[in-house]
């Protein structure tokens, strides 16, 4: 059966990092062990500003939803370093290599609570989308066996080609409904980034749902003030109603 928050709704764009594959936990690693040692390399000058990088509050603040450039760029401003000259650019490489090998190394699998639901909405003649600013999006649904599940998938490698803006910006979601053929007021999207529930809000999207991993009061405040329409710890509570506003 249709969960009572989809009816009227047509179709459904998830993101995949956090929402349909548990790679937002490998992220945020190899996020960690590309930027301590360049803030070991080229410390802060204000000692506070020294700290290791976080790997929840940090990394939903200042990376995740984002490109690898844009997130390498926030948080090291955020440390008040420079990044005109090239270090963002060396930050990033070094964690996309330091991704990929953790993902060539076993890959990474779907939530369960995300493929029961997303079975019940193909039941129910829903049609989904994936929409993900890694390039990695194919791959990482492929491994985790749900890439049939989804008849449109925009990823890192689209949004390159296509000269889409990161998130906040809703371009991603809106070429993903484009994609579906569906009108965007009929179309959900399914977060976990701030960045992303706030693109779906700009996006004028019939639905945002965000998805607190962290099962924090505070991450799941954070998404709805930055525009989920509700926010569940798991996608399976969305077939059960389990859903917070």
């Amino acid at each position: 059966m249709i969960p009572e928050a989809l009816r009227g709704l047509h179709a459904v764009v998830l993101d995949t990092d956090g929402v349909i594959t548990d790679s937002a936990r490998v992220h945020a690693e190899t996020w960690k062990a590309a930027f301590d040692p360049h803030l070991l390399e080229h410390p802060p000058q204000d000692l506070a500003q020294r700290r290791p990088f976080d790997v929840r509050d940090d990394y939903l603040r200042y990376v995740d939803g984002k490109s690898r450039i844009d997130g390498a760029t926030a948080f090291l401003a955020s440390r008040g370093m420079r990044t005109d000259d090239g270090l963002a650019e060396a930050v990033a490489a070094d964690k996309e290599r330091l991704f990929v090998q953790r993902l060539r190394a076993g890959g990474i699998d779907a939530y369960p609570g995300t493929v029961r639901f997303l079975h019940v909405l193909r039941q129910d003649g829903i049609r989904c989308a994936a929409a993900s600013a890694s390039r990695h999006a194919r791959e990482l649904l492929v491994h985790a066996g749900v890439m049939d599940l989804f008849e449109v998938l925009v990823d890192g490698n689209e949004a390159a080609r296509l000269g889409l803006p990161g998130k906040p910006d809703p371009a991603l979601f809106l070429e993903a409904a484009r994609r579906l053929g569906v009108a965007v007021a009929q179309v959900a999207v399914v977060e976990d980034a701030l960045a992303g529930v706030e693109a779906g809000r700009r996006g004028g999207f019939g639905l945002v749902v965000g998805v607190n991993r962290t099962a924090g009061p505070g991450n799941g405040t954070a998404l709805l003030k930055h525009g989920a329409d509700l926010v569940v710890t798991d996608l399976g509570d969305l077939l059960t109603g389990e859903a917070w506003t």
